[in-house]
């Protein structure tokens, strides 16, 4: 259960380097050899985002070890979700760790935001139900947030996916079936919290010359296949009079393998249809209002066809 330590680790490690060579450039006697001056913009962009990132780093620490202390003597789900809105809400009024949405008003758009995050975090709780699910699904997220950054240019945005892409992917050569590690919920957190973030982070709107303002949505397209995932599962376990908290086998991984499929086919099917998602949202941020109509209708033909071979019969039913 120690993945979700090795990837917090890594995340904090490099964000720590990071902070250190930039006040030792910025303190150091010697000038730094600098051969762009757009080398040296970032550097002073670095510093005025430093209280942001420490933010991030706090955040994430505090869900961390919360998770940690759950996977080794177990906390109640009612705790986890107060401190789950609490740091959320932390995080998203003070590090902006937020979405404006066209609103002016901080508190709004922080309520807002931290109630995305608790959602994520959680969304991505319930994917780690089978090797290599979660931390796949957010990989490719990642990789397609970081994609959305860079043309945006942002360049400590991208620069903190790859990072964290990087950590996934590490983690992920040991998690794939038949797996030999597993995050755990100080795992699925952190993992959840910067996925979340990053959705916040991201621009995909700029207002100056622009009319698409549909792709303030982009986030919905992404995190599609979680999502649906999560409200399914949840509206399924409260209908049946279970608590939403309890883990079982009715996620759409499981059932894939009701009907056939082995552990790994039905992770990669995970993937294609989140890859699906998610190259329609790229392709939302670059088109107009036709091209946005064609992602969304994309986007709910592959969750109904998820909802299809989610569908279980009478003695499905019966089993579970």
């Amino acid at each position: 259960m120690g993945g979700g330590v090795a990837i917090f680790a890594t995340v904090l490690l490099f964000c720590l380097g990071a902070i250190a060579a930039v006040k030792y450039i910025q303190y150091s006697w010697e000038a730094p050899v600098v051969s762009d001056i757009a080398l040296i913009d970032y550097l002073e962009g670095f510093q005025d985002k430093l209280f942001q990132l420490w933010g991030i780093i706090a955040a994430m620490a505090v869900l961390f070890l919360m998770g940690l202390w759950d996977d080794l003597k177990g906390l109640g789900p009612l705790f986890k979700l107060i401190v789950q809105f609490a740091v959320a809400g932390t995080a998203a009024y003070f590090a902006d760790v937020r979405i404006e949405f066209f609103i002016e008003n901080r508190l709004i758009t922080s309520a807002m935001s931290a109630f995305w995050i608790v959602l994520i975090i959680n969304a991505f709780n319930f994917l780690d139900n089978m090797d290599g699910a979660s931390a796949g699904i957010a990989l490719i997220v990642t990789m397609i947030l970081f994609f959305a950054a860079s043309m945006a240019g942002q360049v400590f945005v991208a620069g903190f996916a790859i990072l964290f892409g990087g950590a996934l992917a590490g983690f992920l050569v040991f998690n794939f079936f038949p797996a030999s590690i597993f995050m755990g919920d100080a795992g699925s957190m952190v993992v959840g919290f910067a996925v979340a973030m990053l959705t916040l982070k991201t621009t995909y709107y700029q207002q100056a010359g622009n009319e698409n303002w549909h792709v303030i949505f982009m986030p919905l397209v992404i995190m599609a296949l979680p999502l649906y995932d999560f409200v399914s599962v949840t509206i399924l376990r409260i209908s049946q009079g279970k608590s939403p908290f309890v883990g079982d086998t009715q996620h759409f991984s499981h059932r894939l393998t009701r009907r056939g499929l082995s552990q790994p086919l039905a992770v990669a099917t995970l993937y294609l249809a989140t890859l699906c998602t998610g190259l329609g949202a790229i392709v939302l941020k670059a088109g107009g209002w036709f091209v946005a109509i064609l992602v969304f209708a994309q986007t709910i033909m592959v969750l109904v066809i998820i909802a299809i071979l989610e569908a279980a019969n009478k003695n499905e039913t019966k089993q579970q």
